[in-house]
């Protein structure tokens, strides 16, 4: 999983063609935390046709305002440098990530 900070996101994500997936989680968060070994398996599962990526919103801030992420956790999908769906706060379960994932692993 590439971790990914305001320097990087623009070529790894925002002019990546294909699918891209971006967890925004911060060290404050405990349900970020909680989620993550589970976020890397998925990512282990999936990496072959999706990118997963993380960006840590403390040291991002105001790249994650633009991209609307308003709290965390908070899950986006791109598609072609374009978000194209997300899963936010209590509806971001395992099952749910997974289950957005699998609508574009294709």
């Amino acid at each position: 999983m590439l971790e990914l900070d305001k320097k990087t996101f623009e070529d790894e994500v925002l002019n990546v063609e294909g699918y891209v997936f971006v967890d925004f989680w911060s060290q404050g968060c405990e349900p970020c935390k909680a989620l993550m070994p589970d976020v890397h398996k998925l990512a282990e599962k999936y990496g072959d046709k999706i990118k997963f990526c993380s960006l840590d919103t403390t040291k991002a801030r105001r790249l994650a305002i633009k991209q609307k992420v308003l709290g965390l956790p908070t899950m986006l999908m791109y598609k072609d440098g374009e978000k194209v769906d997300e899963i936010t706060k209590d509806d971001a379960t395992v099952e749910n990530i997974e289950a957005m994932i699998l609508k574009y692993y294709n």
